[in-house]
């Protein structure tokens, strides 16, 4: 997008719409969301227990990290889950590779200007499009039953933060979620007690909601145990 059109799509943001405009747009808006929760629902319904994985899309093939998120994902699946990513490159093209073949490979898109596609590795059927983020999140914490982060940028930090949330106030279980890279998630973490909890901002225990580890071996590891002591459950 050049600096031209990003002007453009700027002032229309801006400009003052009629009653007729705002009501008309909100109320189409409002189906489309609702065509998307349907859609995602009645899919993924019929998916299973799964683990989602979650990274950077721009990550490429000859990375430490995009190998260890296929290793991870052909390992999730070896203990009967299946996997879930964001149906893009990088991370995410790992994750569904390393599933693919191995139990189901499941991809939840969504349209965005620049580096978004569906990567090769997503199983027939579940593949699925989306045009909020909101809506696509939903389907990720609603039918994942553990979270692995890889190193990413925004979007990953905002997936782990909706997990946390989540988790931390109690509107979902208290499912594994686990950061993958010491050194990468170091200085994120060094904040959260550095600052969050030294202001009373979080709990001691929130720093318990998840756990950091550097193999694919101690990732699935961690989830493992979890359901070695529970069963299985639908999030919310």
């Amino acid at each position: 997008m050049t600096q031209q059109d990003e002007d453009k799509r700027l002032q229309e943001s801006l400009r003052q719409k009629t009653w007729d405009e705002t009501i008309t747009k909100d109320s189409w808006m409002v189906f489309r969301v609702m065509s998307e929760f349907v859609d995602g629902y009645e899919k993924m319904a019929r998916i299973g227990p799964c683990v989602s994985i979650f990274g950077s899309a721009r990550l490429k093939e000859d990375s430490y990290y995009y190998k260890m998120a296929s290793d991870i994902a052909q390992k999730i699946t070896e203990i009967g889950f299946g996997v879930i990513t964001g149906g893009g490159p990088g991370i995410m093209e790992a994750g569904n590779r390393g599933a693919s073949g191995h139990g189901k490979s499941i991809g939840l898109n969504i349209e965005l200007p620049f580096e978004q596609h569906f990567n090769p590795y997503v199983d027939k059927g579940y593949n699925i499009n989306f045009d909020y983020f909101f809506v696509r999140k939903v389907m990720f914490v609603k039918y994942s039953q553990g979270f692995v982060v890889m190193p990413g940028g925004f979007g990953t930090l905002d997936e782990l933060s909706e997990a946390l949330t989540l988790i931390q106030t109690n509107k979902i279980g208290k499912f594994p979620i686990v950061l993958v890279g010491s050194e990468f998630w170091s200085g994120l973490l060094d904040w959260f007690k550095g600052t969050l909890l030294k202001e009373g901002l979080i709990a001691e225990q929130d720093l318990s909601l998840f756990r950091v580890v550097d193999t694919a071996e101690d990732a699935v590891a961690h989830i493992k145990a979890f359901y070695d002591k529970y069963s299985v459950s639908v999030n919310f």
